[in-house]
């Protein structure tokens, strides 16, 4: 489903007069519940503030968003089995978490500009990334995946954190030009911790620009828990800062949208930032090179098994009597076609050369980069016939 599909009018708010319900949309939640508009069970319940904001995705809509889902899902698991293969060095799964990806990605303008952590493959996909940039760094061919500009979306950091600087750095360029575009930056619970985040969200709020924070709370930062992070709500830390949040339910794809537009809106009206606590579940482990069963409970897993994203919206497409076989075939075609051409794409890249380590350092002409760009190329050189020089390296 494209940016317009979901009814959007250019000001990143749903063409339903939701913007007049803006002021009444609880953005603040302290201490209080999940937004939720689907239950586990499929059940589509009524939230008279955020009803409004996603009042316009039809059923159609409804069916896409199920369908991306699943790609990302079966994205994740293809660059999975990679790894296992040994096609892919690592891999950071974001199995469970498709709903907060999807249902924020969805909600975004082509102009704005996001600013990720190292999981957000799914945003990436709405995004329109090409198949194969998303897996160039983790099968070591490439310094970066694909070109920021071409989509709009930074490429992913590894830096814990570092994102979200980036991120308010860019929205105070965008407040500087007198544009209406929004910088989102997404990271972990863990990340919260860091300094960088925090950092972001003093000059975010100081000087009111148009970001989003949005933190995927996946319940784990590697083996710490979040419990560990924070004694009170993720959310809640915003309030500190001067920041409003929003604490929704991520395994709910309709309420991340829901809430992601809300805070859209708001900054693209001169509001400022948003913080946005998306509650999901790490399904997999952090990284291929994880154990989580080292660290985890089996029954907090299948608890949350029964939350599951997916399931949720199949169930709820049941109850409307639109879960038809001709749909599942059409879904699972569609993932199997985007897995297939990752896995090609992945197979068939060509390897980088050992000059190639120059590239894209400096963006003009770079006397010291030049300087050493000779010495190694004169050090290949010494070993004779070029071809057989890389060979006898990479030996070495």
């Amino acid at each position: 489903m494209s940016t317009d599909e979901t009814g959007q009018d250019g000001t990143g708010a749903p063409n339903t007069g939701a913007k007049s319900a803006a002021a009444k949309a609880d953005i603040h939640g302290q201490g209080k519940g999940l937004v939720q508009l689907i239950t586990p069970s499929g059940e589509r319940v009524s939230h008279p503030e955020f009803d409004p904001w996603v009042q316009d995705i039809t059923d159609e809509q409804l069916c896409a968003l199920l369908e991306d889902m699943t790609v990302i899902r079966r994205i994740d698991v293809e660059a999975t089995a990679l790894q296992r293969q040994g096609e892919l060095a690592l891999w950071p799964p974001l199995l469970g978490q498709e709903a907060a990806q999807v249902g924020s990605g969805r909600s975004l303008r082509t102009d704005d500009f996001v600013f990720s952590s190292y999981r957000e493959n799914g945003v990436a996909y709405c995004r329109g990334v090409d198949l194969t940039d998303i897996v160039r760094v983790w099968r070591g061919n490439a310094s970066s995946g694909w070109d920021p500009y071409s989509i709009n979306m930074a490429t992913p950091q590894i830096i814990i954190g570092a994102q979200t600087l980036h991120a308010t750095g860019y929205a105070m360029g965008i407040q500087n030009d007198g544009a209406d575009s929004v910088a989102v930056t997404y990271f972990g619970d863990g990340a919260t911790s860091e300094g960088d985040v925090n950092e972001a969200m003093v000059f975010a709020a100081s000087f009111q620009v148009p970001v989003v924070f949005f933190c995927t709370n996946n319940h784990w930062a590697i083996s710490e828990p979040v419990r560990l992070q924070s004694h009170i709500q993720l959310a809640d830390r915003a309030a500190g800062f001067g920041i409003p949040s929003l604490r929704v339910d991520g395994n709910d794809v309709l309420a991340v949208m829901a809430a992601t537009r809300v805070a859209l809106d708001r900054a693209r009206r001169g509001g400022g930032p948003t913080f946005i606590e998306a509650v999901s579940y790490r399904m997999g482990p952090h990284t291929t090179a994880d154990d989580p069963t080292r660290y985890r409970d089996a029954n907090e897993l299948e608890d949350w098994a029964a939350k599951d994203p997916i399931s949720r919206v199949e169930a709820l497409l049941d109850r409307k009597g639109l879960l038809t076989e001709a749909l599942k075939q059409q879904v699972k075609v569609k993932a199997d076609a985007v897995a297939r051409d990752m896995r090609t794409g992945c197979t068939t890249m060509p390897e980088p050369q050992p000059m190639d380590v120059f590239k894209h350092v400096y963006s003009t002409p770079n006397s010291w980069l030049d300087r050493q760009q000779d010495h190694y190329a004169r050090y290949l050189a010494s070993f004779g016939d070029p071809a057989e020089a890389v060979s006898e390296e990479g030996a070495r």
